[in-house]
């Protein structure tokens, strides 16, 4: 058991950006009163910095700790105390946070910085400029709780904090109808998924309940875990058809809720659909909440879990295979796409199915070390993405691009890092991370089917070079293909947009190195300093792989991806015209791949359709309108207006002798009262 030691300033690390969202919440909802641009922005873009600093301390501060050591606790107040149920706000911090609160701080911080030069043209009247900003620090708050949090209640509450920000900076523009859709999309679709959190919680706390030991911490739900470790319960007759029926591990079954959870935050099937449509959000946003931090909570929640899915084998094969058919599905959808985000946006689906994937085989620092890659390349290219679409004054269609090379020299060899490090070329970040996700499936041996968990990464790969080097050649390649009155006007972006760029290319390239590549690929011996770092939180399937044996996987791995990227180049620069035929041969299957296999189609006719079906007819027309404002209001209107018209209106009869004997009548009992 790791000893935690009190550590008080950790608070302030989701208290700036929270404090800096509620002077803007306040200027602008109390005060109505904006702030001036050069306020905004020092406030906003200072909190996060200010954040990143002191993250960047305490993981300095963890790593100078003894390996026993390395936790930091900070507990503010008892927050709930019901019966057995006591859980603090209280903030942990350990070598897995610490990777996390980084990325979301670091990354975080120039997006913020990225947002100042993305955003300057919105001077609506709506205060928009400093609203996005406030929408920001209050995600970037969220996301810290998130993982900072030291029991399951605190990451739950972070947890719908950034979804609650993910549905209004995915909004942001709520003006047009489809981006207030594609808000209210995200924001339903992923509540089915918290459904499945919160039943992970309950039968957790139940189960340790049960058996005497009740937590909520995650230290005391590791500790108490083993006492439900091998508890069995048996599944009604009606699921009959899940395999293992009829008995289940408890463990299973909370793991399966767990990852409901993390499959709609994730992104994973079925819970995916909401994330391409969130491209309708700034570019900022993309690069921030659906690339770099918010989409890969769920990934942090399972890695967080791990003992629990490491006593779950049942769940974690779930975890496995949900993430490889995740990740080739995106992929293929991807190939046929053409606007730029949301290419990248499937292509954030892909690589998320590759975390998951990697954490399913039991590999969670590989899944973790992807995690920081991807942030670190997804990023750059979403926020690339979106210097191209300013300089093409918000053009998206690359069937509109072309021949950007000439015109974009900073903005072309940043991106061009970005499309290296996902593509895996070696020695970039992307190929570590990758490396070790294919090579933790080749190793599952425990896993059902893991040589086919391996050739779908592997062929997951190649369809990753060969969608991302097709978007980069379609984008600065070949003939331009930007309307006429567009092209005078092409320009790069300022130094504010291109500096967090280059910081990011720079990470892209050489983030695998500096983190610690595995020993295969330097000769040294412990050089993984990324896995022996964070290895003593996570509880991992331990494999042994001799070098030889991981450098060839790396090499075929590699192969596969160049011949990828050579494809990309013979369709989209040597033969052009070419790809115009492969789609007139495919025809149908070309347009399925296109209209994403109707998956949307399908759930608009399966439940979408009927929903609001019988909201309207039960729930509107019934319950509202006829039971609520029919009977329940209307009804005693009608019948005090039936008495008053039938009975009331009859004694007023306009006759004064009629009024006076009623007030002798009333006189008269009044005395006769009086006297009894």
């Amino acid at each position: 058991m790791v000893e935690a030691t009190e550590n008080a300033w950790l608070r302030w690390i989701p208290l700036l950006p929270l404090l800096a969202a509620a002077v803007h919440g306040i200027s602008l909802g109390l005060l109505r009163r904006p702030l001036p641009r050069r306020a905004t922005i020092a406030l906003s873009c200072g909190a996060p910095i200010a954040s990143f600093v002191l993250s960047f301390a305490a993981l300095i501060s963890l790593v100078r700790a003894p390996l026993g050591e390395r936790l930091f606790v900070d507990r503010l107040f008892t927050w709930i105390a019901a019966g057995e149920l006591e859980a603090e706000m209280s903030l942990a911090l350990d070598p897995l946070a610490a990777v996390m609160i980084l990325i979301v701080t670091g990354v975080g911080s120039l997006i913020h910085i990225y947002s100042i030069g993305y955003m300057d043209s919105d001077h609506r009247e709506d205060r928009g400029f400093q609203r996005f900003f406030c929408y920001l620090n209050l995600f970037t708050f969220s996301m810290l709780v998130l993982v900072l949090g030291d029991n399951l209640v605190l990451m739950f509450l972070g947890w719908e904090g950034v979804g609650l920000c993910s549905y209004l900076l995915i909004g942001f523009w709520f003006a047009e109808d489809w981006n207030a859709y594609c808000g209210s999309k995200a924001f339903i679709v992923n509540r089915i998924g918290d459904f499945g959190f919160l039943l992970g919680i309950f039968l957790l706390f139940w189960a340790l309940a049960d058996a005497g030991q009740a937590a909520i911490s995650f230290r005391g739900i590791e500790a108490a875990f083993p006492a439900i470790a091998e508890q069995t319960l048996t599944l009604p007759q009606w699921l009959w058809w899940l395999p293992g029926f009829p008995e289940w591990k408890l463990a299973t079954l909370i793991g399966v809720c767990f990852f409901l959870g993390a499959a709609g935050k994730s992104a994973q099937l079925p819970l995916y659909t909401w994330l391409p449509d969130a491209m309708a959000g700034p570019t900022p946003v993309s690069a921030l909440i659906h690339a770099a931090t918010m989409v890969t909570a769920g990934v942090y929640m399972v890695c967080r879990l791990s003992f629990l899915y490491a006593a779950a084998p049942g769940a974690s094969a779930l975890i496995a295979w949900t993430g490889a058919i995740t990740a080739i599905f995106a992929a293929a959808i991807a190939i046929a796409q053409t606007d730029i985000k949301k290419i990248l946006a499937y292509s954030t689906v892909s690589q998320l199915g590759y975390m998951f994937m990697a954490a399913g085989c039991g590999a969670f620092g590989a899944s973790m070390w992807h995690v920081a890659t991807h942030a670190w390349f997804k990023a750059l290219l979403f926020l690339g993405a979106g210097a191209v679409i300013l300089a093409l004054h918000h053009e998206q269609d690359t069937d509109d691009m072309g021949g950007l090379w000439k015109l974009l020299p900073r903005t072309r060899w940043v991106f061009l890092c970005g499309v290296l490090a996902i593509a895996g070329a070696p020695y970039t970040s992307g190929f570590f991370s990758k490396d070790e996700i294919l090579l933790s499936a080749w190793l599952a041996h425990e896993l059902p089917g893991h040589n086919w968990l391996y050739a779908i990464g592997l062929v997951t790969a190649g369809a990753t070079a060969f969608y991302m080097f097709r978007l980069f050649f379609r984008v600065f390649m070949g003939e331009r293909r930007t309307p006429s009155e567009k092209r005078w006007r092409v320009h790069e972006p300022g130094d504010l947009v291109f500096m967090p760029l280059a910081v990011l290319a720079g990470f892209s390239i050489g983030g695998g190195l500096l983190i610690g590549p595995s020993d295969a690929f330097v000769g040294i011996a412990g050089a993984n300093s990324f896995a022996n770092f964070i290895g003593p939180v996570l509880v991992e399937t331990p494999h042994a792989v001799r070098h030889s044996e991981e450098r060839w996987l790396a090499v075929l791995a590699t192969l596969v991806a160049g011949a990828g990227a050579a494809a990309a180049w013979l369709l989209y620069v040597k033969r052009p015209g070419f790809p115009e035929r492969i789609r007139a041969a495919l025809g149908p299957l070309h347009r399925c791949f296109e209209r994403k296999f109707y998956v949307d189609e399908l759930y608009d006719r399966l439940f979408v359709r009927p929903t609001l079906a019988i909201s309207d007819a039960l729930l509107f027309r019934g319950v509202d309108v006829r039971l609520i404002d029919g009977v329940l209001v209307g009804g005693p209107a009608r019948v005090l207006r039936a008495f008053a018209g039938g009975v009331l209106r009859r004694l007023q009869s306009g006759l004064a002798q009629g009024y006076l004997f009623a007030m002798l009548l009333g006189t008269l009992a009044i005395a006769i009262w009086l006297v009894a």
